[in-house]
């Protein structure tokens, strides 16, 4: 899909609803709640729907991989201070893409793509910059873990793991 397209579906869109389409959210998320999850496409709507969220409710949070560290951490830490954000979910998901990264093969394939190799080499060690992890469970204990001990975040934060099955919906409580 070209961008041209996502212009003439909004032009449809705004013809369509016109008035209906102003922003009645809040600015404000009604459960004063940051989620931290990962972008994997699975987890659009279904997240939101099996948590009982709707739209305004909570700031969600995507990375690859649910990571949330060096300049990740701003955003959580701006919803916090300016957003009225008092409760933080870190949620991790099974077969998640970041888990176990082959990263000689995403070397390959960026060299492949035209990516100069002096410039991947003046990223250091790739493991570190992608952060990337062998078990998905862990990762949301460690990032909960450097969430509650981060300098930035107030003690009063409060801060939970959580594990969700994509193909089940099912969240469990991990901490």
């Amino acid at each position: 899909m070209e961008f041209e397209e996502f212009l003439s579906n909004n032009k449809r869109y705004l013809e369509q609803y016109g008035e209906m389409c102003k922003c009645k959210m809040p600015k404000y998320p009604r459960k004063k709640m940051a989620i931290l999850t990962c972008m994997d496409t699975r987890l659009t709507f279904q997240l939101e729907k099996s948590l009982g969220l709707k739209r305004g409710d909570a700031i969600i949070l995507k990375t690859a991989g649910n990571n949330m560290q060096g300049q990740e951490v701003r955003s959580l830490i701006a919803a916090i201070y300016t957003l009225k954000v008092e409760k933080v979910m870190v949620i991790g998901h099974p077969d998640c893409g970041m888990a176990n990264l082959d990263i000689e093969n995403l070397k390959k394939t960026m060299l492949a793509r035209g990516v100069k190799n002096e410039e991947i080499e003046n990223l250091g060690d790739l493991e570190a910059w992608f952060e990337t992890f062998c078990d998905s469970k862990d990762n949301v204990l460690e990032t909960v873990e450097m969430l509650i001990n981060h300098p930035l975040i107030p003690s009063d934060v409060k801060v939970a793991g959580f594990y969700f099955d994509q193909d089940t919906s099912q969240l469990s409580k991990l901490c």
